[in-house]
């Protein structure tokens, strides 16, 4: 059961979810993400996958369940069916409950947060094509304002500044560090 203090906090910080996908910046083709909260003992954890590394884009780097926008769909359905096709969570299992600043990926990518609730008793599948790896990091720490720090890494086209954190190995960095950072900001500050 959600502590109903979240989830009044969650309802009043959110966006509704009546919004269908739109192309904010004009060049930027629109996507949706599933921040997929799931209860455990010890706490609130997200859903989060390492893609794999024969993807186009963004190979090998950690992300949140979802991708490109249907025509028509809006972005819950986008993040669910996202989900759905990449780690195999039934979209029975997902109760969405707003959306979150969107963020813009360096490829262009237009990317709305959903922020969601996952029933127990789901179970994961990794689409091989898309998902090298499925696992979760706790909400609190993806929440505390000293978790991403920012770095500067030369990539071989000159230095490039970022957030950062790391989870049991795993860096999460990029538009995915951005979307947490800015729903912390708007959740609790």
């Amino acid at each position: 059961m959600t502590h109903p203090d979240f989830s009044r906090l969650l309802s009043e910080r959110l966006d509704p979810l009546d919004r269908q996908a739109a192309d904010a910046s004009g060049h930027a083709f629109p996507a949706a993400v599933l921040i997929g909260l799931v209860q455990r003992e010890g706490g609130y954890s997200v859903l989060l996958t390492r893609r794999s590394d024969a993807m186009r884009r963004h190979a090998g780097q950690v992300a949140l369940p979802g991708g490109r926008c249907d025509p028509g769909e809006t972005v819950a359905e986008t993040a669910i069916r996202e989900a759905w096709e990449e780690i195999g969570l039934e979209p029975s299992f997902v109760t969405p409950l707003g959306q979150s600043n969107a963020a813009t990926a360096t490829s262009g990518i237009h990317i709305t947060p959903v922020v969601g609730l996952i029933a127990p008793g789901f179970t994961l599948a990794a689409n091989p094509a898309e998902v090298a790896v499925i696992f979760e990091a706790p909400f609190a720490f993806l929440m505390n304002p000293e978790t991403f720090k920012e770095q500067e890494v030369d990539f071989g086209q000159g230095l490039r500044r970022f957030h950062a954190a790391t989870h049991e190995d795993q860096l999460i960095w990029g538009a995915t560090a951005r979307i947490f950072i800015s729903l912390r900001e708007r959740l609790y500050d």
